[in-house]
């Protein structure tokens, strides 16, 4: 039988955010400027937007752009997370007509471009520490302090009690969308800074122009009427549990229950396998995932969600990148990996079930004999379906289906081969998967 993976039992409010039209089925790049080249500019970016526009991806995120503060820096080039001023650009990376040089021909392409924005904190050089020691958070001696239960210590609490600090940084928001022609950011612990705040700014800059806000938190109310999109923490900590033997396949199952069941409609979740964090601090994905790398990367891309390639893992980068110094991204673009990235961005591009947001169709779940280890579930409207078949496991796994919503013709995914699905006598190897298409 087929049914939804989670029964409604209480009203689900719509995301008031509205969500731009070209997000539709997005995907998102995260591009870490600093490592992604010898000289690591803009101007290197921009000479391979041309390759990555061939992968198929709509949205460029790019790490902090803006200068990085010398005073308790971390390592030598320091964290591109301490701001030292929100309206100008970091001189490593280039000038502002550069990354305008940028922005204009990723939009040539067809491409949109969110930066990433540190609301919560600033260096301890910004200029704001001078002029405005009054919007700093301080400590019981008066003095102005790092983040609380955080270990940043090259970075100095800001104080959203104060309406000048609001006003200064909705300004600078406003700035960047509407005199450089950004399309959205990414927001730094965005749950650290009050939600209010956010939604004052996200109907301000829509005032503008239809803008993408992702959250670096995860919290439904965020999606209320501020942001478009959130981390699915949960999602990579679940998948990464079921890899170490401490999770199963119905866990998984259980997070798009919650998903459908307490997020607000047409709130996205970005389900990622990598990212700049993840690289750093706790490994590649080849290691993380081992032998279930595909696995996961075949989930982030068809359950319910927006996905993210981080810059260089299309390309098997083996590499844990230094944070706070120069460390090259080893690029090796003839690996299969970026064919099949390319194939599932080209899967969600095409097909409407697997479309983000309230564009796309909710995920159901297909019973199948063993789903402890199995995943089966299936996304439709009208004539077209995605069924989706996983091997949670690290066992070759025999099993059945029935469910004649399933039972039918498909396509197989990549090589677009007709199949009848019978449902019986399936069989998968350890961490395999299948993609069925019907359109």
């Amino acid at each position: 039988m087929t049914q939804a993976l989670g029964t409604t039992s209480k009203s689900i409010n719509f995301s008031q955010a509205k969500t731009p039209e070209w997000a539709r089925n997005a995907v998102i790049y995260q591009i870490n400027t600093r490592q992604y080249s010898e000289s690591g500019t803009f101007a290197a970016v921009e000479a391979d937007l041309a390759r990555i526009k061939a992968l198929g991806v709509d949205v460029l995120w790019l790490m902090p752009i803006h200068p990085i503060g010398e005073k308790k820096r971390k390592g030598s080039m320091g964290s591109p997370y301490a701001v030292k001023d929100f309206r100008s650009v970091n001189p490593d990376l280039g000038t502002l007509e550069d990354f305008k040089s940028l922005v204009n021909t990723a939009h040539a392409l067809d491409m949109k471009v969110i930066i990433d924005w540190v609301a919560n904190h600033t260096a301890w050089d910004n200029h704001l520490i001078r002029d405005q020691p009054d919007w700093f958070t301080q400590d019981e001696a008066g003095q102005m302090r790092h983040p609380k239960d955080t270990d940043w210590l090259d970075v100095a609490d800001l104080d959203y009690t104060r309406q000048g600090l609001r006003d200064y940084m909705k300004e600078s928001l406003l700035y960047w969308v509407s005199d450089v022609g950004i399309d959205g950011y990414r927001c730094d612990v965005a749950g650290m800074v009050p939600t209010d705040f956010w939604e004052d700014v996200r109907l301000a800059l829509d005032g503008i122009k239809p803008v993408f806000m992702l959250a670096e938190w995860q919290e439904p109310e965020l999606h209320n009427s501020a942001f478009d999109a959130s981390y699915a923490w949960r999602w990579k900590e679940i998948m990464q549990d079921i890899v170490n033997g401490q999770a199963r396949a119905q866990d998984m199952a259980d997070y798009y229950t919650d998903y459908q069941n307490n997020w607000p409609k047409g709130a996205m979740r970005m389900a990622y396998t990598s990212n700049h964090d993840q690289n750093t601090w706790d490994g590649i994905p080849q290691d993380i995932y081992g032998d279930a790398y595909e696995a996961a990367i075949v989930l982030s891309f068809t359950g319910e969600g927006i996905p993210l390639i981080y810059s260089g893992q299309e390309c098997a980068n083996t590499k844990r990148l230094e944070f706070f110094e120069k460390d090259l991204i080893q690029w090796r673009c003839d690996d299969p990996l970026n064919g099949l990235f390319r194939d599932l961005v080209q899967l969600k591009t095409d097909n409407p079930v697997l479309h983000n947001g309230a564009w796309g169709a909710r995920a159901k779940v297909v019973e199948n004999s063993k789903p402890q280890k199995i995943f089966t579930f299936i996304r439709h409207k009208e004539d077209n379906a995605v069924f989706v078949v996983v091997n949670l496991s690290d066992q070759t796994q025999k099993f059945q289906i029935s469910d004649g919503l399933t039972l039918a013709q498909y396509s197989t995914f990549p090589t677009n081969s007709p199949v009848t699905l019978t449902g019986k006598d399936l069989s998968l190897p350890p961490w395999g998967w299948s993609i069925y298409v019907r359109n």
